[in-house]
């Protein structure tokens, strides 16, 4: 058995705090000595400054790190010898367990989502299979598939293609993505496209039959396309949230699948509803499941009537600040703000003063569709916040009732025909400084664009300019934080924006992963048909 004191003797600073005591042994007082080791060095800790707690936090993950995966090569295998072909005699259900699920989540202690999630992950690292996992004497030569194989040097067998997600693989094992880093990236990638094949190894589409080869062609295109967007997300991974990776994930998808999308937005579309139905202490809860569209318009409105809660942008105007002030200090929570806004507009209706309502800036969804330079519009579009990507035929429909606005931008997304002569980015400006960013560029942090405030990386009072090229996205938080805590954003020409100060070694601030791909149009190439959702047998 590891005691606390064998992993701390793991930990490079700990050790540096004085030696660590013998592991106390293994018999009945076994808890009160994990206790005082504890103890022992929540003690040693308290004495130690700040650079060491942040190098102990550092040592004590990458330690982590690595039980976990030993813990998953080792779930990966549990789930192949527990599948229902091995009925009572499995894994799992040898200890009294339905599934490897159930197993996992009585062994780790969490809730049975998050044993689900393991599961996956695992599964997907070890073998997709399963039964490479599994010992001779559980699996016969027929189910591994070796009847066919003769000793015969004439007989050969093709291996099949590696699968798309085997960067993400490498990277697991590798430790440069934790198990909820993959589990974003797969999940939201999904299954890259497949053409549907006859009997007789035919690809079948919407449009008729193509040969084998071409359809063999389109699949090892797909699974390409998906492992280089894979191998894009990796990278984004250690400066971004497990949140926003599952977004751009998602988005990169749809990028280049827009066929696949427009089908997916559709799905969500027909399986929009609302219930209402009663508690048994008499409250009445409503569950509603919102489309794409409306789930944005009703995330906006939220998000411009509590700003001032939730770390939105300070205000000049002075009124507005007095409004803010006014909110922040309301006795009632976040949610009880949220109920009470919702049936003020719900009463109001078409008569409410939205300004009263949201203040400044009014509750509205920002689509962003980029257009070439020979005017053709981009298959998919995305929201200025949060980056949720949409079918470019909403954006088109859009068009039609809603006013727009061109930005002329580079290829990496930078603004070339804007204001720079005044003190204050203007209000045109900011929007393009919203479509580049795509919210705040600090690492790691997940403020959409409409919860920021645009910086000057050129101190106005050492010369700077107001220029859209020089300045850059940031939530009101780290806004602070840089003016106040020493650190600086610098830039040279048109390169990456770097985050520097005296005591941390610098980091470069790249722009969301799906923006930066989104000034390429990266799509898929176009088959010949494209792939059936329902394809009859011909």
């Amino acid at each position: 058995m590891v005691l606390l004191t064998d992993v701390a003797a793991l930990i490079p600073t700990l050790c540096g705090h004085g030696a660590v005591g013998d592991a106390p042994a293994i018999g009945a007082a076994i808890d009160e000595d994990a206790v005082a080791a504890s103890s022992e060095m929540q003690s040693r800790m308290l004495t130690m400054n700040d650079a060491e707690i942040h190098a102990v936090m550092q040592e004590a993950s990458m330690l982590e790190r690595q039980a976990a995966h030993l813990r998953q090569i080792a779930t990966g295998i549990a789930s192949a010898r527990s599948s229902r072909q091995f009925g009572h005699d499995g894994l799992a259900a040898k200890r009294g367990h339905r599934s490897a699920v159930s197993l996992v989540q009585e062994v780790m202690g969490v809730t049975k989502a998050e044993a689900a999630r393991q599961v996956r992950v695992s599964e997907s690292l070890v073998d997709a299979a399963g039964l490479a996992a599994l010992p001779d004497s559980a699996v016969s030569a027929e189910e591994r598939g070796l009847e066919s194989v003769e000793e015969s040097p004439d007989c050969a067998v093709a291996s099949p293609p590696p699968p798309w997600h085997q960067p993400l693989n490498f990277a697991l094992r590798a430790e440069l993505l934790s198990s909820a880093q993959y589990d974003a990236i797969k999940n939201g990638l999904g299954e890259p496209p497949r053409i549907e094949r006859h009997v007789s190894g035919r690809g079948v589409g919407t449009g008729g039959v193509m040969s084998a080869d071409e359809a063999d062609e389109y699949d090892t295109q797909a699974r390409e396309a998906w492992s280089v967007a894979a191998e894009v997300l990796i990278a984004e991974a250690p400066v971004t949230t497990v949140g926003d990776l599952h977004q751009h994930a998602r988005t990169m998808r749809d990028q280049l699948d827009p066929d696949g999308a427009r089908r997916r937005f559709n799905e969500r579309y027909e399986g929009r509803s609302f219930r209402l139905y009663q508690l048994e202490n008499g409250a009445t809860r409503a569950t509603w499941t919102l489309d794409d569209e409306t789930a944005l318009f009703i995330a906006s409105i939220h998000d411009a009537a509590l700003r001032p809660r939730r770390g939105g942008p300070r205000f000049v105007d002075s009124a507005e600040r007095a409004h803010a002030a006014e909110l922040s200090a309301d006795p009632r929570t976040n949610d009880q703000l949220a109920h009470d806004l919702m049936v003020d507009i719900l009463r109001a209706g078409v008569l409410a003063d939205a300004k009263a309502v949201f203040g400044t800036r009014q509750a509205g969804v920002r689509l962003v569709q980029v257009i070439d330079g020979a005017g053709e519009r981009a298959n998919i579009a995305h929201t200025e916040d949060r980056l949720v990507s949409l079918p470019g035929g909403v954006a088109d429909q859009r068009l039609c009732d809603s006013e727009s606005v061109h930005v002329t931008v580079d290829t990496h997304g930078n603004p070339l025909d804007l204001g720079r002569a005044k003190r204050m980015f203007s209000a045109a400006q900011k929007i393009a400084l919203s479509i580049r960013d795509g919210g705040c560029r600090w690492t790691n942090c997940d403020r959409p664009a409409s919860y920021c405030e645009a910086h000057h990386i050129d101190p106005w009072s050492e010369g700077g300019t107001t220029d859209a090229d020089r300045g850059i996205m940031l939530c009101q938080h780290h806004h602070m934080n840089l003016h106040n805590g020493g650190w600086r954003i610098t830039r040279e020409g048109k390169g990456e924006f770097m985050l520097t100060h005296p005591d941390h070694p610098p980091r470069e601030l790249p722009p969301k992963a799906p923006l930066e791909h989104a000034w390429r149009n990266v799509t898929l190439p176009c088959p010949r048909f494209r792939p059936a959702e329902h394809a009859d047998a011909a």
